[in-house]
């Protein structure tokens, strides 16, 4: 043999094979990780419900089909209730409408300037009543995000008048008039909406209605005045936190990327924040307004904005007292129009310990309806065969749903009936 046939080397016949193998390894290994990451093999189910068995009740989950069917999301990405999450941050929703609103200006007491668009139904309510839904959005949003947009859409076409408070400062070509923008719970503007609608439309009844940190605010104000439920004839929650003191130590967990959140929300909070800086900070010393923006800056979370920023606007002393008062969980017992409450068990916002405040108030109170879906993210609830979602979602339905079955039964319910949910001498529940 000689010397250069002895350098040529011979690939032994299973190498090929072995070859093969790590490629089937490495696809099976993204594939795991892409099951994994959407959450593919979790089922489909109708969702939790945690209620008393009161007529009230069993009339609402008999006509409002969305509590008790299952709620199927699309096939390939809606079990993630990140991609939920990230569909409706970032799209909002699927071909979305522009319904032609009126917009009106509240001053108030403190010099603010508040402000909601105003929506005239686009036919006849089903129960030939005046029906008004009162929209509070989620943090930083207002009237022409569009997820409200098609729920109002939605809403109109269902015989509802929409009035959509614009969280004050939300609205980059609306200028502030005094130091002070929204907060998680400041109940003022919405309070101020209210009544203007009471005031314009004096035989108009009122659904009231809040996402996420709107679910907060309208629940506040509802349960700080007994007289703030008057002609309320019952309140819809999806999404929102109940607590933000306990809410704020999960916020600096890693656990469902719950930091990464934090963070975004913040760079949010600081881009509205300084789009208003000379309103905000116009009558502050320049040492003082220099500390402050830097602090700003600096931030990398929603509870160092709170703390350095937001709990000043009401005069709070310290973040602890300033989630306290702003918070609905000290308030929401007081309410006793109809409450359906909604969350999602994957809403990577919102962690589970906080879902015990509903699942107690439910379990308590005969005007509560707690519902938990199994997938749906922050405010996502996308419906759809496997891959593109409809442009309805499951939240629309089940709000416009519930608000239906509410309409129809005040509208049927036995005369001893005197108020909402009044069982009366006439009937006697057995309550869970």
């Amino acid at each position: 043999m000689s010397a250069h046939e002895s350098d040529v080397h011979t690939i032994s016949p299973e190498m090929p094979a072995m070859f093969d193998g790590m490629k089937l390894a490495a696809v099976a290994t993204v594939l795991y990780i892409i099951v994994r990451c959407l959450n593919l093999k979790s089922p489909t189910a109708p969702p939790d419900l945690i209620y008393q068995d009161t007529a009230v009740n069993r009339f609402l989950l008999k006509s409002c089909s969305q509590l008790t069917k299952e709620y199927i999301p699309p096939l390939l990405w809606g079990k993630s209730g990140h991609l939920q999450t990230a569909l409706y941050g970032k799209l909002g929703r699927v071909s979305s409408p522009h319904p032609s609103g009126i917009r009106k200006y509240l001053p108030m007491q403190d010099g603010a300037t508040a402000t909601f668009d105003l929506f005239e139904p686009l036919g006849d309510h089903r129960t030939g009543d005046d029906i008004t839904m009162v929209i509070c959005p989620g943090i930083g949003n207002h009237s022409e995000k569009h997820y409200i947009r098609t729920f109002v859409d939605y809403a109109q076409k269902d015989g509802y008048r929409c009035a959509v408070l614009n969280h004050l400062g939300a609205l980059p070509n609306i200028e502030l008039t005094s130091p002070r923008m929204f907060t998680y719970g400041c109940t003022w503007e919405f309070a101020s909406m209210v009544g203007y609608i009471k005031r314009a439309y004096p035989n108009t009844q009122l659904i009231v209605v809040g996402f996420s940190l709107g679910g907060n605010i309208v629940c506040k104000f509802l349960g700080e005045n007994k007289a703030n439920q008057e002609r309320v004839l019952c309140c819809v929650s999806v999404c929102q936190g109940y607590s933000a003191l306990r809410a704020q130590e999960t916020f600096l967990q890693w656990d469902q990327f719950r930091r990464f959140y934090n963070f975004l929300m913040a760079d949010n909070m600081k881009k509205i924040i300084l789009s208003h800086r000379h309103s905000l900070f116009g009558g502050h010393s320049l040492k003082m307004i220099d500390a402050d923006l830097s602090r700003l800056y600096t931030a990398t979370s929603l509870m160092q904005i709170d703390d350095n920023i937001m709990r000043k606007f009401h005069g709070h002393r310290s973040l602890k007292e300033y989630y306290e008062k702003e918070s609905c969980v000290h308030y929401i017992h007081n309410v006793n129009v109809p409450l359906l409450l909604v969350n999602s068990a994957d809403d990577p916002l919102v962690h589970d310990s906080l879902l015990t405040i509903p699942r107690t108030l439910a379990a308590k109170k005969p005007n509560v309806i707690f519902a938990l879906t199994l997938h749906g993210g922050h405010l996502g609830f996308f419906e759809g065969a496997v891959l593109f979602p409809q442009p309805l979602t499951w939240m629309d339905k089940v709000i416009v749903g519930y608000a239906n079955a509410i309409c129809q039964w005040e509208k049927q319910k036995p005369p001893c009936q005197s108020d909402h949910l009044s069982e009366g001498s006439c009937l006697k529940e057995k309550t869970l």
